[in-house]
């Protein structure tokens, strides 16, 4: 018997009903409002982040997730009969988490857990853990899980926009008069995780022509008809519907996990967020 825990946080996005199915533990990361302290996704719903978020002047802050926290989920996996560990965590460029499971793991001195920084944030980083997961209830070796994890990082693909700038002004990523005129114009940025950080890859004027262009750049990373993909939303039904509506005329997914984009991403962009997550074989 090689029972395999998965390990990961609250930047992986991943569904609650997902994480039960294939007995994944999310460990979530903290923000505080204020002199109010919640943990994701716990404590603090995506629906109740946003509404917190619109109320709020201050940017709400951030922490990660500490290696004591690691260090008791990981002597509690063992502690129920687990042999193997596997801690998946959101990108090590934006967060400290995965240095915090770094941390707990040389504590614990053990050579049964792995520690994988995903390069990914979002359900971009969730897809991962749950695609490992599966393996591991279908009983593939360990071996063959950890290669397959290591592929999936490097195919992990995640495009989005965001609905308003005035989060990134607020973050300092955008200049007053930037924010003011691209406001006026109704742009709506197209970014992208590349080598574990954000990055701007075009920019789009209204919702008509952002939907198209979102699923043109995932084509050019390697999305294919038929593929699995993620649909994350930040308190957006009304686009997220219209998004999938259209890519599901042109890429006919044979699977689509929607999820919601958390409060520790939601506090960079602010609501109205849209995201397709998918794993590139193109190079494979």
């Amino acid at each position: 018997m090689n029972k395999i825990k998965f390990i990961t946080d609250s930047l992986s996005d991943i569904p609650k009903d997902i994480a039960d199915k294939y007995d994944i533990s999310v460990m979530p990361l903290t923000i505080r409002f204020g002199t109010e302290e919640f943990r994701d996704r716990v404590d603090l719903s995506p629906e109740e982040f946003y509404r917190k978020l619109e109320e709020y002047e201050e940017i709400p802050q951030t922490s990660q997730v500490t290696p004591i926290e690691f260090k008791k989920a990981i002597k509690k996996a063992f502690d129920d009969g687990y042999d193997n560990i596997i801690i998946i965590n959101g990108s090590g460029g934006v967060s400290g988490t995965h240095q915090s499971a770094l941390i707990a793991k040389e504590e614990m001195g053990k050579g049964n857990i792995y520690v994988f920084d995903s390069r990914s944030l979002a359900y971009g980083c969730g897809m991962i853990v749950v695609e490992a997961a599966k393996m591991a209830l279908h009983k593939k070796p360990l071996d063959e899980i950890l290669h397959k994890i290591k592929q999936m990082i490097d195919g992990a693909q995640q495009v989005f926009s965001v609905d308003t700038l005035k989060y990134l002004h607020k973050n300092g990523r955008l200049s007053t008069g930037k924010m003011a005129l691209g406001t006026l114009l109704n742009v709506k940025p197209i970014l992208a995780i590349i080598d574990g950080k954000v990055e701007p890859v075009d920019k789009v004027r209204g919702n008509k022509k952002l939907y198209k262009r979102l699923i043109e750049i995932c084509k050019e990373k390697g999305l294919k008809k038929g593929a699995k993909i993620g649909l994350g939303h930040a308190a957006n039904p009304q686009g997220l519907s219209k998004l999938k509506e259209l890519i599901e005329k042109e890429i006919s997914p044979s699977e689509i996990v929607i999820t919601d984009v958390g409060c520790t991403i939601g506090t960079h962009t602010g609501r109205g967020v849209l995201s397709i997550y998918f794993i590139s074989e193109k190079d494979r």
